[in-house]
């Protein structure tokens, strides 16, 4: 049986492939010399991918992508370059996407079976950021990491945090999770928009999936395809060429690797009863399991974010304790990236005491 849910997903990342560049100025001399690696590092016993970029006397940040199995590898040039000058930048395919997914003798078609003997837990993901983390700091000779997730990658990375707080300056999280299971009540209000606007639409997918809980990632994916119409609608868009897939990643065998990867974490993230599969969702709820941090904690939320409410990402705010704690909440922002976003994040990291 043949799997192929192509449903919306929740963000919007062997041989050793490392190299030093050093540029120079006109009068030849060097004036700065920068890190480019990009390699399979074994953690927990599969080889994963990630990549290093920057000015290696700079601070280190570790990023978390969403989805989960929603890699932003293939777009950092274009979001993340200009950090590259005051920090090292690291972004990781986590297990289960991209190329950490396809290196790892995935079958042609996902299937039930090869769901049910490769499941993913959050404790396991957990683990591999941890040991990664311990990797870049003996790797690149650094003290401490600044460690950022958004959307899925916010989930991780408080689940990291918490675990593993001497490894890390502070985090800074994006589109935060507190818990991911959407409640009747969210379901009642997104129905409620979709009857004001006449969404008819939307009120037929509304009323095919009924109200949660889903037994079928295929339910879930149809709920997120109507919370991205209406976030769309009322935010302001990332530019156009933010979302363009580098050269080297614009290929067959990349695409299939991260919409493969993109199926598989996605089905593992939300369940599916009659795949056998159990949600990793299920089990996080952040205002029962991870209220005390030991280092500083920055949120930044989306205005108009659905997916991750306002309403849930500030009580958790509220609630935590952090050495200190910041919120950010910005206009005309949803669940993804625009540039506000991007903006607050450049001024979180540079904000950040790294010594």
């Amino acid at each position: 049986m043949n799997i192929k849910l192509s449903i919306f997903l929740f963000s919007f990342m062997l041989p050793f492939l490392a190299s030093a560049q050093t540029k120079k100025n006109l009068n030849n001399t060097i004036s700065t010399r920068q890190i480019h690696e990009e390699q399979y590092i074994p953690i927990n016993g599969i080889e994963q991918w990630v990549t290093i970029n920057g000015n290696p006397s700079k601070p280190v940040i570790l990023f978390l992508h969403g989805g989960p199995g929603s890699p932003i590898t293939p777009y950092i040039d274009v979001l993340y370059k200009d950090l590259e000058k005051d920090f090292i930048v690291v972004q990781w395919d986590q297990r289960g996407s991209g190329r950490t997914y396809g290196h790892n003798n995935p079958p042609d078609e996902l299937t039930p079976e090869y769901l049910k003997t490769h499941p993913l837990t959050l404790e396991q993901m957990t683990n591999d950021g941890i040991m990664l983390s311990q990797y870049l700091l003996q790797h690149l000779e650094k003290k401490k990491i600044i460690l950022t997730g958004t959307s899925w990658g916010s989930a991780l990375g408080v689940k990291i945090a918490t675990k593993a707080p001497e490894l890390f300056y502070a985090y800074v999280g994006h589109s935060q999770i507190v818990n991911p299971n959407f409640s009747t009540e969210r379901y009642s209000k997104l129905y409620k928009t979709a009857e004001d606007q006449k969404d008819n639409d939307a009120l037929k997918i509304l009323n095919t999936i009924g109200k949660p809980p889903y037994s079928s990632a295929k339910s879930t994916g149809m709920l997120y395809r109507v919370i991205k119409k209406y976030e769309k609608a009322n935010s302001t868009p990332a530019p156009e060429n933010w979302f363009v897939v580098a050269p080297e990643y614009n290929n067959e065998k990349d695409r299939k690797n991260r919409e493969d990867g993109d199926d598989y974490s996605f089905v593992n993230f939300v369940g599916d009863q009659k795949l056998g599969v159990q949600s990793m969702g299920a089990s996080i709820d952040m205002m029962r399991d991870n209220l005390n941090f030991k280092i500083p904690v920055y949120l930044i939320q989306g205005e108009e974010d659905i997916l991750t409410p306002k309403e849930m990402s500030r009580n958790y705010f509220d609630t935590l304790k952090a050495p200190k704690k910041e919120y950010f909440l910005l206009p005309k922002a949803a669940h993804g990236f625009n540039q506000s976003v991007v903006d607050t994040q450049y001024k979180i990291f540079r904000s950040i005491k790294t010594k």
